[in-house]
């Protein structure tokens, strides 16, 4: 029996390789595309660890439009996977025009070649930073639309080109996911988080100054309207994430109408502040990790914690680990490291 076809772009980085290995180990056949601009080269090499069984993957950006349809027709695909894309909120105030042309640029290019081959249905990575800042406690997918930065206004932009290339047919169907805050560590240890330079997320930074590569963690505000002062964000585990997009592929294949985009929240529903997390994270390393306290971060809102009500309603998936467990799975990748610096790009 033929297994259903699913090419991740993006699936040698942090998200897409955990995405890779619950695919596999769901019995879907599984191609890679990556330009490994943004993962280490030996990624494929350790996911084939994991799974014990060769990976394809096709080394290629998805603005290679021609390359892509190729991928799409010899490979038998069922369902794509979109995470290629820049991701760092940071470095796209200072770079629009690369995140408009990679992620936006990227986007088009694939619908393209799935428009030209069988159509295949799409599962589409985006993030909570689509939503206005708002005072809500938790966010649903009906809270206003209104990004802050051009990472998020990238986001935006390609959900409602995928929303216009289902409505007029030249993709079959479709499900977005946004994402809250992803981190932890597949309990392998073999496949992390191992972020550029460029990336400005709370738990790499806690992470490595745990681990000594950095003195200490800065902690932007203690002066929001939250318990302690700090930001609070819904943190999930990138495995609960990477399940996520295996209960939206099943929908895809199942019970979603042809002719049907959904956007969907994959968080928690529980929110953390920035020292809770620091905090969380000096338990599982054992010891203090040293952090100081800076004026706010340009663009930060106070609060940011989903809904996740729908994603339980429609795919039958919850969140299931916690905290503690997201902390010990990400210190233990981190010490996997201890021999290398951030910097150090394979």
């Amino acid at each position: 029996m033929k297994k259903i076809g699913v090419l991740v772009t993006g699936g040698a980085g942090y998200i897409g390789s955990h995405v890779v290995v619950e695919l596999i180990e769901e019995g879907f056949g599984v191609v890679i595309l990556d330009n490994f601009e943004n993962a280490e080269s030996d990624v494929p090499q350790r996911l084939e660890r994991i799974v014990g069984d060769e990976i394809r993957v096709v080394r290629g950006d998805v603005r290679n439009g021609t390359l892509v349809a190729e991928t799409l027709k010899k490979s038998g695909i069922d369902i794509v996977v979109h995470l290629a894309g820049k991701k760092a909120v940071g470095e796209s105030f200072s770079k629009p025009l690369d995140y408009y042309d990679a992620n936006v640029g990227g986007a088009i290019s694939l619908l393209e070649a799935m428009q030209s081959s069988n159509k295949p249905a799409l599962v589409f990575s985006s993030s909570a930073t689509v939503y206005a800042p708002s005072d809500r406690m938790l966010l649903s997918e009906s809270a206003d639309l209104g990004p802050i930065n051009p990472y998020g206004r990238s986001k935006l932009m390609i959900e409602e080109i995928v929303s216009d290339a289902v409505i007029s047919g030249d993709l079959t169907s479709a499900i977005t996911l946004r994402y809250f805050n992803p981190v932890g560590a597949h309990p392998s240890a073999m496949i992390g988080e191992q972020p550029s330079n460029a990336s400005n997320n709370l738990f790499p930074f806690i992470a490595q100054t745990a681990a000594g590569w950095r003195e200490r963690v800065r902690v932007f505000g203690d002066d929001y309207p939250t318990p302690d002062g700090t930001g609070v964000r819904d943190y999930i585990h990138v495995v609960d994430l990477a399940r996520g997009h295996v209960a939206a592929i099943r929908h895809l294949m199942g019970r979603s109408p042809q002719g049907k985009h959904s956007k969907v929240n994959l968080g928690t529903g529980t929110g953390y502040s920035v020292k809770e997390a620091i905090d969380a994270f000096s338990q599982a390393c054992g010891f203090e990790v040293p952090h100081d306290i800076v004026g706010r971060r340009p663009g930060d809102v106070s609060t940011c914690v989903a809904d996740p009500r729908l994603a339980a309603e429609t795919l039958g998936w919850r969140a299931e680990m916690s905290l503690e467990r997201m902390c010990c799975d990400h210190w233990a990748f981190q010490r996997t490291l201890r021999d290398r610096r951030p910097d150090d790009r394979v």
